[in-house]
């Protein structure tokens, strides 16, 4: 092991300690053996003052003993210490160069601090990479996603520049969908950024929540008929505590889904206030979600297959959204199968009593 840097000075700093040592031992006893001879010299032989051969030889050889352990010593700590560490600065430079995939051996366990440096490192390096490559997913998902209605748009606006299309109210209501779908998938999109980025801002207040589902449900509602889905509401009445406009949001993402996905038939709509948790409960009554999608299914531009043959495709960010709304509550969102093998989706988050005045 070539001696530089931190092994070099382990290695000088442990022999270092070890002459010392054997130095201290020598001077102590000769000023124990000067006291001795100065107090007490009937019990000592001044004659016996200095060592004699054999004693120096013995000083020296105990001298060099020490040395030579202490030098072990101090290069097998170094070796220890320097695989974590050498390690962590290989593994930094590797990132830097680019090699996500870079990690750090911890080494000896023993040596706590060295193997928590190289544990945190590759806790660091592993967080990197899954941001990089959710990055990488998310740009190619978004360019995808908006690639759709840009080039339908200017299809339709190149048409009515060449008159290939009439310039009617047909052509003008088709163009100001496609703006609409834009404008969703934007705020869509803006939502779940700043909801990972924890920057969601929440304007909390006392809420009638059974009057907003309803006002919801209600410019909602023939949508929902025209997908032969009736929806059916069963509301607590209380006052809740939330952020009235993204509970409306979330509401209206899980009723489009269940318009584009589940099968004709009630929709159930219940909102709960159970053991300090507000409940916000979507149930269709099929075909369910795949069980191989639920991990996913929270999961921005994921998608799983639909079973309806309308053939439309969402942009896979309505759950997420739902997902970052619960959370920027303090709540969450989960998923189970219905009774009768629909989907039940429930919005939960913290439910404070508010006193009557």
């Amino acid at each position: 092991m070539k001696l530089v840097g931190l092994s070099r000075q382990i290695v000088l700093s442990m022999a270092a300690i070890a002459l010392g040592v054997t130095m201290l031992v020598v001077l102590t006893s000769y000023a124990f053996y000067y006291v001795a001879f100065t107090y007490w010299p009937e019990h000592f032989d001044p004659a016996a003052w200095m060592p004699n051969g054999a004693e120096w030889v013995w000083l020296i050889a105990t001298t060099l003993a020490g040395l030579v352990i202490a030098i072990a010593v101090a290069v097998n700590l170094a070796r220890r210490i320097l695989v974590p560490l050498n390690s962590v600065a290989d593994g930094i430079r590797r990132v830097a160069e680019g090699d996500l995939g870079a990690r750090a051996i911890a080494g000896d366990r023993s040596l706590g601090e060295a193997s928590l440096l190289a544990d945190n490192f590759n806790a660091l390096a592993a967080e990197l990479q899954r941001v990089t490559e959710e990055q990488r997913f998310w740009n190619a998902a978004i360019a995808h996603e908006l690639r759709t209605p840009v080039t339908i748009l200017r299809g339709r606006l190149q048409g009515l520049a060449e008159g290939i299309f009439p310039a009617d109210e047909a052509q003008f209501r088709s163009l100001l969908t496609q703006v609409e779908g834009l404008a969703r998938l934007i705020e869509d999109l803006r939502v779940v950024s700043l909801a990972e980025s924890r920057h969601l801002e929440l304007q909390i207040q006392v809420a009638d929540l059974a009057a907003e589902i309803t006002a919801v449900v209600d410019v909602f509602k023939s949508s929902l008929q025209s997908a032969g889905q009736q929806p059916v509401l069963d509301l607590d009445e209380r006052p809740v505590r939330c952020d009235a406009v993204r509970i409306r949001q979330a509401l209206l993402v899980l009723l489009e889904n269940a318009r584009q996905h589940a099968a004709p038939g009630s929709l159930h709509i219940r909102t709960r206030l159970d053991r300090g948790w507000c409940h916000l409960i979507v149930e269709d009554e099929g075909p369910g979600i795949p069980a191989g999608f639920t991990p996913h299914l929270f999961k921005a531009f994921r998608r799983a297959d639909s079973t309806r043959s309308s053939g439309r495709k969402g942009s896979g960010l309505g759950l997420a959204v739902v997902s970052a709304i619960a959370r920027a509550h303090g709540g969450h969102v989960g998923y189970a199968p219905a009774s009768k093998g629909g989907a039940q989706f429930t919005l939960s988050w913290p439910y404070q009593p508010i006193a009557e005045r």
